[in-house]
């Protein structure tokens, strides 16, 4: 049996980065968690993992270690047409919560992902 865990992140504004997470992944608020300092999001379907941010005073200062990627197109084998108009409806939705287009990564001519930055500048991937 696996282990159950919580993605630990840090935050200037973990609320508002909290909110940007449970939009873009369909999550919901931790029912009971209630703290200035902290926020924390979970699946409502108590399958996938929790994410907590708590409030840390510095800003982000290079590049993540650890990032979430948003796999759009679920697990492969893919249509690559399907899994392209996938990602391309996800990027504007993110954009609309304030994440920011980086840059789009090909393969053999064919879309792999795009890399965007979350509202407080953390790198992440559509794909």
């Amino acid at each position: 049996m696996a282990t159950h865990w919580t993605l630990g992140c840090d935050a200037n504004d973990p609320h508002r980065v909290a909110a940007f997470w449970a939009a873009a992944l369909g999550y919901v608020p931790e029912a009971g968690y209630d703290d200035p300092d902290g926020a924390s999001i979970v699946d409502p379907d108590g399958k996938a993992p929790a994410i907590g941010w708590l409030r840390v005073p510095e800003g982000k200062t290079a590049k993540n270690r650890l990032h979430i990627d948003i796999r759009v197109a679920g697990e492969g084998p893919w249509d690559l047409a399907e899994r392209e108009r996938l990602i391309r409806a996800k990027v504007p939705e993110l954009e609309s919560l304030g994440a920011t287009v980086v840059r789009e990564e090909y393969h053999d001519d064919v879309i792999g992902h795009v890399v965007m930055l979350d509202p407080e500048g953390n790198e992440f991937c559509v794909a």
